[in-house]
């Protein structure tokens, strides 16, 4: 069964980092291209970032470039989100999920499958 579990949420103060893992089990992770999102209480689930099979395609969106960086470690078989200058308005529920496909800018989630469960990112002081 193809699994992955997301991990390294938490509070932090605006201004503040996390880094998220995004571990895969019952599959190799180095033949999918991965994908974050984000999902906030009210609010529509949305594309974060993408990293192709390889790494060498990043897509990420305006409301994170600059902040956020993605990359993947196929030999742990796990992505990671490094998050930098925490916003309030970052706060969601953060989830990866697989793709066979590219990376597309819009990063779809009607492309993607095998979601994790998430994990809990609040940004607040």
């Amino acid at each position: 069964q193809l699994q992955l579990v997301e991990s390294g949420g938490g509070l932090v103060q605006p201004g503040g980092s996390l880094r998220l893992s995004c571990a895969a089990s019952g599959f190799t992770l180095k033949n999918y291209a991965i994908g974050w999102f984000r999902q906030a209480p009210g609010k529509e689930r949305e594309g974060v970032s993408c990293i192709s099979s390889s790494g060498g395609i990043i897509v990420y969106k305006a409301y994170v470039k600059g902040r956020f960086t993605i990359s993947r470690d196929n030999g742990k078989n796990t992505v990671y989100l490094q998050m930098n200058n925490l916003k309030p308005e970052d706060t969601a529920v953060y989830s990866c999920a697989a793709t066979i496909g590219p990376c597309k800018v819009s990063i779809p989630g009607t492309d993607f499958g095998s979601w994790g469960q998430g994990t809990q990112v609040t940004v607040s002081s």
